[in-house]
């Protein structure tokens, strides 16, 4: 395997970044680890207060990367055929003839996913894993690079569907933005005194560009050490006496592509702990449960996370 020359690569993605950047003010960390699940060939899953840019950053990212983009507002009554398209009969040729549903497309937003059922919830599950989607017995390919990046408000809770472990282990991460500070906010008002500039945002890769990016990712070293000592962290908190349901083998996988990503965007060529480190709580978080009993005793994912982190040893190589 030919070693990365990241002299050629790391340019295209502060490109990115620092595009994105026009749009979201002040939000460069969770930028480079949205733009590192891309590249990890991940999905996103936004949980966080309406008005902070979830949308906003997602529609950057596609116009960044010029690609085809969808949005799925998630209602009660939505459908699984209004996601992946339904087969109409037409009365010409007197046969079925498939009509594509929003899915079709390189960035799909799912719009507050959990205010739809569960069985409309559950029509994103092969498209999220295998990239396709199944309509009347016939499998159909979605775009290549193809991206969930999902929005949820977590405070309002009436009328909403809690997403199933099974679906929330599908996305790579669960990211948040939080308010801008005072300093920021006084930029975005500037910044949006006159025209939104969305509107105005170039792309700066094109698709073909990005799949390159991600061959390239795929090729950053994790030594033997490291590879342990992500293993070691899945299975403490499977083991942990507050967690009733820990991280499975797909979180583990996971957590090696997105570390393999998160170093090609601070340019090496390789893993070492602190990438880890920073990735456990985006990568683990959603996918686990913490009993009953325990969270009556204070217990949280993110505690617990950060006990497991201190207590399980680094490899110094």
């Amino acid at each position: 395997m030919n070693p990365i020359k990241l002299e050629n690569t790391h340019p295209a993605v502060t490109k990115l970044i620092d595009n994105i950047q026009k749009v979201l003010i002040g939000k460069r960390s969770v930028i480079e680890l949205m733009v590192s699940a891309v590249l990890a060939n991940g999905h996103v899953l936004l949980e966080d207060v309406p008005g902070v840019g979830k949308t906003m950053l997602v529609r950057a990212l596609a116009k960044s990367i010029g690609g085809a983009f969808k949005r799925i507002q998630f209602t009660p009554d939505l459908l699984p055929t209004d996601v992946t398209g339904v087969a109409i009969f037409n009365q010409k040729s007197l046969e079925f003839e498939f009509r594509q549903g929003p899915l079709f497309a390189n960035v799909v937003l799912a719009d507050e996913i959990n205010r739809t059922s569960p069985k409309t919830q559950s029509s994103l599950l092969e498209a999220m894993e295998e990239r396709s989607v199944t309509v009347d017995g016939f499998t159909y390919r979605l775009e290549d690079p193809f991206f969930v990046m999902a929005t949820q408000n977590p405070l309002e809770y009436e009328g909403t569907f809690p997403l199933p472990e099974a679906q929330l282990d599908r996305f790579l991460m669960q990211l948040r933005l939080g308010y801008p500070s005072v300093e920021e906010e006084m930029r975005m008002l500037g910044r949006f005194s006159e025209e939104n500039p969305l509107d105005q945002l170039d792309s700066v890769l094109d698709v073909k560009e990005l799949r390159q990016l991600q061959q390239q990712v795929a090729a950053v070293k994790v030594s033997e050490g490291i590879k342990e000592y992500m293993v070691r962290l899945c299975h403490r908190t499977r083991d942990h006496h507050h967690i009733y349901l820990g991280v499975s083998p797909r979180g583990a996988l996971a957590l090696f592509r997105a570390s393999q990503a998160l170093a090609f965007v601070r340019g090496r060529e390789y893993v070492i702990p602190d990438d880890v480190k920073e990735l456990v709580p985006v990568v683990f978080a959603h996918r686990m449960i913490v009993k009953p009993e325990a969270r009556l005793e204070g217990a949280t994912v993110d505690r617990v996370l950060t006990v497991i982190l201190s207590e399980t040893r680094v490899p110094v190589s």
